[in-house]
Order: structure tokens, then sequence, then C-alpha cells
């Protein structure tokens, strides 16, 4: 038998043992004629010689590439040579991304399995079959391993998912290349595959073969097992959480009721779990609830007194006596929806003739300047609480006035004569700033870098130094403010509640914080 029959029997067999395809069935294959679901394509008709089925094949153009409409073109002779039934949906990614504000990449993947959702309800599919491989599904345990995702994260990429199933998700991306040479098929080359825009192609370009080099030979395999291994325990673990959940829960959405004292008697793992399922019922979308949220609910159960803790859409738990309740109440959400980013144009022609920069927003009133021939004098740093000089030429990008959000890191001191990026969330838990106010103070932030916390402390990478140049001052008022005889904002009221007026002279100048 040679290579190419190996490869087909090893991806029938997969089918086989994950019960993908049986005769009759309908099935829509997602094909971008990249050479995973190339293989895909070819691999599947291979099979209906065993275990005839239909296949209609769906192309989606992202509207990103100017290429993008040759790889629709092969796709569809491809299918004209083997009589299958072509589709093809074209789309605006970047607009999508915008209007979803997601970014183009999760856009991508959302326009890509509605385009197939659709396809398979107008042809009344049985099931839809992607291109993931065995390197897709590492890369994707990496990805969600440094995010600290739970188990099912680090399973990887699951064979079969309701409707979608994943034939060749059994082959590693050189055996698919391979099998391709062998059958002389030539496929597409996406050229953003190469990029290290998206943080997956980082994984695949530096991490994962930086690992098969360097510390051991095959670790994708190795990684495949693992993750075998880990799926099948989160199948064990998920029929236990259903069982929890009829011990100590009762109710249905809205509104949940849990009892304390046999929530209590749970392993600590199935608490966890009890309540991120109670909260992803809850929640329109799953991604949004996250292992904080849970840590938070579980402070209701072993802290004593009747307190309330408010997630994201809207989502409440309190503590009622022996009962905690979990109900979509829509108040909380209301709150965070009024936090509206604010972009600050901090481009220099903005600051021509001395003019400076006023925005508003949730956080009262910012005025930015640019200020030019720096005397060096650091002496001169604005103590003030609600205006700061920040290194004008170490920001990258348009500056932002927002809340927090996950991976915003700042440049804290190491003791040591440098600096070290420290995440925000950690900062805020070492500084024992309030759960309930975390989400509300405003941060000006640089990307994920926060130049400023406001109420707290800014970013020693941004700070001025006798190599600065140029400077960007950057002023907070709020209402009832006015300015010192510098033209300084001077705070009346305080962000976040914190009620303290502080002289000028009360830090060093090295101490730039609010």
């Amino acid at each position: 038998m040679n290579d190419r029959k190996l490869t087909e029997e090893k991806v029938f067999s997969y089918l086989g043992e994950h019960h993908m395809l049986e005769a009759g069935d309908r099935v829509i294959a997602g094909v971008s004629g990249g050479a995973d679901s190339v293989c895909l394509l070819f691999v599947l008709l291979e099979y209906t010689k065993k275990v005839p089925f239909s296949l209609v094949v769906v192309h989606v153009n992202h509207g990103i590439r100017s290429e993008a409409g040759e790889d629709a073109r092969y796709v569809e002779e491809l299918c004209g040579r083997e009589g299958i039934p072509f589709r093809l949906v074209e789309e605006n990614v970047p607009a999508r991304a915008a209007e979803w504000g997601c970014s183009e990449e999760e856009a991508g993947r959302r326009v890509r399995y509605q385009a197939f959702a659709r396809a398979a309800e107008e042809f009344e599919a049985d099931h839809i079959a992607v291109a993931h491989n065995r390197n897709d599904s590492a890369e994707t345990m990496l990805f969600h391993l440094f995010r600290g995702s739970g188990l099912r994260g680090l399973s990887g990429i699951r064979p079969v998912r309701d409707r979608i199933i994943r034939p060749i998700l059994c082959l590693e991306r050189e055996e698919i290349e391979e099998y391709l040479a062998l059958r002389g098929i030539p496929f597409c080359r996406d050229a953003t595959n190469e990029e290290d825009d998206y943080t997956r192609n980082r994984i695949r370009h530096h991490i994962l073969p930086y690992a098969e080099r360097e510390i051991a030979a095959g670790c994708v395999g190795h990684m495949a097992q693992t993750a075998q291994l880990l799926s099948e325990t989160e199948d064990y673990l998920e029929e236990m959480t259903r069982e929890a959940l009829k011990t100590c829960t009762v109710g249905e959405p809205p509104l949940f009721q849990i009892v304390v004292r046999k929530f209590q008697k749970l392993h600590v793992a199935l608490q966890r779990r009890v309540l991120f399922a109670l909260t992803k019922a809850l929640s329109p979308e799953q991604r949004d609830i996250t292992q904080v949220h849970v840590r938070e609910l579980r402070t209701l159960f072993v802290e004593e007194g009747n307190r309330t803790v408010c997630l994201p859409f809207g989502i409440q738990g309190r503590r009622e006596y022996d009962r905690v309740i979990l109900e979509q109440t829509g108040q909380c959400a209301q709150g965070r929806e009024e936090l509206s980013p604010v972009q600050l144009d901090i481009q220099e022609k903005v600051f021509l003739e001395g003019k400076a920069l006023c925005v508003k927003g949730f956080f009262g009133e910012i005025r930015v300047t640019f200020l030019e021939n720096f005397d060096k004098k650091l002496q001169n740093i604005p103590q003030n609480e609600c205006t700061k000089w920040f290194d004008y030429d170490k920001i990258n990008g348009s500056l932002e006035m927002r809340t927090r959000q996950t991976g915003d890191h700042l440049t804290i001191s190491d003791g040591k004569g440098g600096q070290v990026h420290q995440s925000l969330k950690d900062y805020m838990i070492t500084g024992k700033i309030p759960r309930q106010e975390r989400d509300r103070i405003p941060v000006l932030a640089d990307g994920k870098h926060i130049l400023w916390l406001f109420g707290y402390r800014i970013s020693e990478h941004y700070k001025i130094s006798e190599n600065t140049k140029r400077i960007l001052q950057v002023q907070l008022l709020r209402s009832g403010e006015t300015e010192d005889k510098d033209g300084r904002a001077c705070e009346s009221t305080v962000v976040g509640g914190r009620g303290r007026q502080t002289d000028p002279g009360d830090r060093r100048p090295d101490q730039q914080r609010l």
C-alpha cells in the first residue's frame, strides 16, 4: 500500500471511529482552496466510493485579499471537474469586524460558519465538514493554555461538534501536503497565513517549530494524544456536572437558586463547573464568562453575609440566607454600556499651533496637548492629580480612553533599576482595588499597554526622562474642576470615589502616579 492509500485509510478509520458519516448523508464541505481544505475534498471523494453520500462545496471569499477571487475560481474549477455542486459566498470581513467589534480573524470565523449553516439549511445537509488538522488542534491547545483556559479549551479541537465534522483532524500538516504532492494536486497559498499579525500564526510559525526542534520531536502528535485524554476527562466531568446540578440547583433561566449547604459538599472542581454552567445558561455568549467571574461567585458561598456580585450581561449573583440566587437582571449590563471607549487622535497635525484636543466621555473631559522643547528639568513634571506628562515618542498608535480589557498590562519598576510588565488584573488585585470598582475605572491605553490607570498610577515605560524630546500632556477635567496658573487640571471630584486632595509637592519627581 503506497503512502497515498495509507493516508486515506488513516482518515477512513478516523471517520468510522467517530461515526462521522453514514451512507446517504448530505455533507457541506468548506473549501478555501488551501492545502487542508483541498485535501479534505479529495479524501471525502475517495470515501464516497466506500460509503456513498452526497457532497456540496461552499467557498467563502472574505473580501480581504486581492487574489481571493483566484482562489474562488480554482475551487469552482475543481468542483466542475469532479461534478460537485459549488456555492460561492462573498463577504466583507473587515466591515463585519468593525460592526461586531472583534478582530478580522474572529469575524472571518463567524462569517464562514454562518455561510456553512445557511448552506446546510438550504441543502438539508446532515453534516458540515471543515478542514482542521492536528497542527490546528495543537495551536488551539497552546492558545487556550496561554489565556488560562479550562479543560475544554485544553482538549484542542473536537472531531465532532453538533453537525460539524473534522475528517482530517487525524493528519498533520506535513502529511496533508505530502498527500497532495503524491496525487499531483495543486492548492492555493494564503499570504496572510505567512504573516504574524494573528496570534495563532505566531504560535504556528515560532512556538511549535521551536518545540519540535528543541524540546520534543513529534510534539504535535504527543499533544494530540494528550488532547484526547483531556477530552475524555472533560466528557466525564460534564456528566458529573449534570448530576451535581440536579442535587443542588433549582430553577431555569432567567433565575436559578443554589442550595448553599449542598453546593459546599461538592468538590471544588465541580463547584466551579456548576457555576460556569449556570452563568453560561444566563449569558448569550459563553466566551464572555471567565474563571474570574466564577471565582467571584464562589465567594458568595465561602464568605459570610448577604452580598451581591455583578457579572457581564446583567447577570447578578446574591446570597440570601441558605441560598445563592443567580439571575439575569439586565441592570449590570446597562451600567457597562454607558462606558463606551473614546479614541484620541494624537497625530502631530492635531497639535499644530499649540492647539489642544478635547474629547468627552464617561470619564468626563480629556484635554490633550503636544509639548515640544522640553527643558530636561524633571522637577517641572506636574504632580497634579489630574495632569500627566508622557513621552510622546514611546507611544505606538492612537490612544483610547476606556475601561479595562482582557490582556491589558502596564510597566512597573522591578526594584533593581529595571522594568517589568504586570497585568492590569494582577495590579488591581495586589492593589486591593474593590472588585465592584475595577470595571468602571478609566484607563488611557496604547493598544493593550496602559499608560494611565486613573486614580492609581501611570506606566513606567511612558514616563518622562532626560532623553525625552516631546511630551504629550493629558489632563482630566470633571465637573466643577478648574485649572491652576500653569493650565494644569485640578481635581475637585475624584476618580473612583476616592475623595482626597493632594498637594502637588507630596511626591518625588519619579513618582508620577495619580
